[in-house]
């Protein structure tokens, strides 16, 4: 016994050893995000005065994009008649003369611009007015095929080179690229062509060896980097391209990069150092909104199909799923009601998806039902919506997919249909990804945010500073009546969660996130049921506190692999060791209605997605909709004690 007895006194020790270093690497991680903000705040700076010298600094040195804002190049005039007469364009847009003339001078350029900016015609201008041809590489044939299609409207001759490729179109290319008055203006490929042809790049160095390789263009050029939220091994390979091609000028372009994903970019490309240009984030143009999913899918379906014969009658736009069985199931259901509605993915044969995209763009489809397959940088001007069935893996991703509506500058709305299954879901295929479940919480906590400015979430996302006044009312959130808050004491609730997990951990059980919901809710095994349960809010409250707490790192996942799926389990996170203290709370901030005069607040009930005049271009206007979604009919002052808008300080 006195042996068990300092086994026991032991293990206790060890215990509180382990938890004593559990903390320190908690706060040696916490020093290492805080040294790495100042790490990238001070290279932003050195950057700032690399682009920005003093006086008398050498004039090569000059990256600010007003010393290429001019006219008096000598490619000025042959721009602004190709500009003119070609593209059929009055103006540029911001930042596109200024990479333009770089370009054309044959610096390296890095442009980072809002999806819908323009990012395109700057290397397809500056090909339309140089000798010989740009090399563009792009991560999708969609994307290709849709700016081909615009190209050849305008009666520029450029192509593609892919599989599917004729032997006749590739004979013709590979003789127009060594041609001494060549036609082909611009050759789009993708970086798997340059990874794995060696034929390809053989012809390429008997184009350059002729004089006929103008530039290289590396779109969606985030991808280069393994930090990146879309990184593909392929586009590692494109630094081969300035080793055998060093006198070349290469352009990247992205709409969503934070400066060090774009220098480990430059890095891979091997263009360091080289011009960087950056748009504003901010599209005015563009409504966002976030929204509960509904429970079934048929709901969903029900309340999208309200949308697109109601408000969205006749016009044109894409609904964005999470995987192929989303997409056919929402176009399955979408076709029942009377919704020209078609799918697209990636394992659809390539005919078939030209035949979707062609027949959507010439307007006899109304909407896409797609998954991220359908091209990051689909140039429809007209596209009045862009809806997704469940979140995107990354506030990148539903960044550049959302922009896809608007890019006639016109009004349009992004509507987001968040899910609590859906981080989980997400989070089980994001889980090998090196940064992959960190920039699915951002996502998380943008969708919970129902306070804070939606394009102000976003700037600080993506380094930029943004007032939230100056949002127009253009999102849910500052469409709100009242930005009036009071903080909520939801320790309680965490600590039973945490009991939960101690039970089953005791039980030699895992708990997923619905089977944790349903122990709290009473509804699990019996042998889960703790005594002295405390009263359970409203099951939607329950989800947020669950995903926040998660966010926290008051719970943390805990994945099973099997040779199917990855399934995700809850645990104890790192921070859970903090509420053994009495003394520790978590607060969440909670909405307070505005009463009208002489009324006491009230609930008109919960908003129903879809139905005419449900939105910014219906009578009722989404004040109403985003205002009813998570209010209740009395508030009480226990914690959690109503499904309302909550955010955690």
């Amino acid at each position: 016994m006195e042996a068990l007895a300092e086994l026991t006194a032991e293990l206790d020790a060890t215990s509180q050893e382990l938890q004593a270093v559990e903390i320190q690497l908690q706060e040696l991680l916490e020093r290492q995000a805080d040294l790495m903000r100042k790490k990238e705040a001070l290279g932003r700076k050195i950057q700032l005065s690399l682009d920005n010298p003093g006086p008398g600094a050498a004039s090569h040195l000059d990256g600010s994009p007003q010393a290429w804002n001019k006219q008096d190049f000598p490619w000025a005039g042959q721009v602004s008649e190709a500009m003119r007469n070609v593209f059929k364009l009055p103006k540029f847009r911001p930042l596109q003369l200024e990479t333009v003339n770089a370009t054309m001078a044959g610096r390296e350029i890095f442009l980072v611009m809002p999806t819908g900016g323009g990012k395109s015609l700057c290397y397809q201008l500056p090909a339309v007015c140089s000798h010989g041809f740009t090399l563009v590489i792009c991560p999708l044939i969609s994307l290709m095929e849709d700016q081909l299609m615009t190209l050849e409207q305008l009666g520029i001759s450029a192509t593609l080179l892919n599989a599917s490729s004729s032997k006749e179109q590739v004979k013709w290319v590979h003789a127009e690229m060594v041609s001494r008055a060549p036609r082909l203006k611009l050759l789009y490929v993708t970086p798997e062509k340059i990874a794995k042809s060696k034929l390809f790049m053989a012809k390429l160095e008997k184009a350059h060896g002729a004089g006929n390789l103008a530039r290289i263009a590396v779109d969606e050029v985030h991808c280069c980097s393994q930090w990146g939220h879309d990184f593909r091994p392929d586009y590692k390979a494109l630094g081969i391209l300035k080793r055998q091609f060093p006198r070349v000028p290469v352009m990247g372009l992205t709409a969503t990069a934070t400066r060090a994903v774009l220098q480990d970019a430059q890095k891979i490309l091997g263009v360091q150092p080289c011009l960087t240009f950056t748009a504003s984030f901010n599209r005015p143009n563009l409504y966002y909104e976030v929204r509960r999913k509904p429970p079934s899918p048929e709901d969903f379906i029900e309340d999208v199909a309200k949308l697109m014969s109601g408000r969205y009658a006749g016009q044109s736009g894409i609904i964005y799923c999470f995987s192929q069985k989303d997409s056919e199931q929402v176009t399955g259901g979408l076709r029942k009601r009377g919704i020209e509605a078609a799918a697209y993915h990636a394992n659809m044969e390539a005919g078939d998806k030209t035949s979707v995209h062609k027949n959507w763009a010439a307007n006899k489809l109304q909407v896409v039902v797609a998954t991220v397959a359908f091209g990051m940088g689909i140039h429809k001007p007209d596209v009045r919506f862009v809806i997704h069935h469940s979140m995107s893996k990354s506030l990148e991703n539903y960044y550049q997919e959302s922009g896809r509506a608007g890019r006639d500058d016109l009004r349009a709305d992004c509507i987001l249909y968040s899910g609590f299954g859906d981080i989980f879901r997400i989070s089980s295929m994001v889980v090998m990804e090196s940064v992959g479940q960190e920039k699915l919480y951002d996502m998380v906590s943008y969708c919970l945010d129902e306070i804070e400015c939606r394009r102000a979430l976003m700037a600080r996302h993506f380094d930029e500073v943004w007032a939230s006044t100056t949002c127009n009312r253009m999102c849910d959130n500052c469409r709100q009546e009242t930005t009036d808050w009071e903080a909520e004491d939801v320790s309680e609730h965490c600590r039973f969660l945490l009991r939960l997990l101690e039970q089953a951990e005791r039980l030699g059980e895992r708990l997923t996130p619905l089977k944790l919901l349903d122990a709290w809710t009473g509804k699990g095994p019996a042998k889960l049921r703790l005594a002295g349960t405390p009263p359970a809010p409203h099951r939607l409250q329950l989800e947020k506190m669950i995903a926040r707490f998660l966010l926290l790192r008051y719970l943390q996942e805990d994945f099973g692999f099997t040779a199917f799926a990855t399934i995700s389990y809850l645990k104890k996170g790192p921070k859970a060791h903090l509420l053994s203290d009495d003394s520790h709370v978590i607060t969440m901030r909670v909405r307070k209605p505005k009463a009208a005069k002489g009324e006491s607040p009230r609930n008109p009930g919960s908003q129903t997605a879809g139905g005419k005049g449900d939105g910014p271009a219906g009578g009722r206007g989404p004040e109403k909709a985003a205002r009813t979604r998570d209010s209740e009919p009395k508030r009480r002052k226990r914690a959690g004690s109503g499904d309302r808008a909550i955010v955690v300080d």
